[in-house]
């Protein structure tokens, strides 16, 4: 015998749906500016493949010495600490490997990960593409406080800074 709700949904498959669009940001750690300009192009293209590869698109990933920017299409299947925590392991064994410079590297341990609406895409990858010129005149910590602030997420400044 057929239900009421099978009669005006026959045998269709569910489907899960989303669109979430992240902003995620961390720094290495003690901000220390191990991210040399000539590394960095080759470090953002492993994170972009990293991202892919945990099945989410990456729009941009940019950032300057001390910190990374990403934007991010989350897979509806994988959550954000999932990913950022392989973003970070993966990319810090990748560094290590790089030079000798780097065989200490590591990422701070927390991170920042912010919503943003589909229509603000645009907005988010100049602003990562445009990192350089808005560190000339503001420090990692300055810009991390403006997106908590803007976001309204409250904060513990004894703890942010790990």
């Amino acid at each position: 015998m057929q239900s009421a709700v099978s009669a005006i949904y026959p045998l269709c498959m569910a489907q899960s749906l989303s669109y979430l669009l992240i902003h995620v940001i961390f720094s290495t750690k003690d901000r220390l500016p191990l991210l040399k300009e000539e590394i960095r192009p080759k470090l953002h293209a492993y994170l972009a493949t990293v991202t892919r590869n945990a099945g989410c698109e990456c729009y941009r990933v940019g950032g300057v010495a001390d910190h990374i920017h990403l934007a991010i299409l989350l897979s509806q299947t994988l959550a954000v600490a999932e990913l950022v925590k392989e973003l970070k392991i993966s990319s810090s064994k990748w560094l290590k490997a790089q030079s000798p410079t780097l065989a200490n590297f590591a990422w701070q341990s927390g991170y920042g990960v912010f919503s943003v609406g589909s229509s603000d895409l645009e907005v988010l990858k100049k602003y990562i593409d445009m990192q350089e010129e808005h560190h000339k005149t503001l420090t990692f910590q300055q810009e991390y406080r403006i997106f908590l602030e803007k976001y309204g997420v409250e904060y513990d400044e004894r703890y942010v800074w790990d």
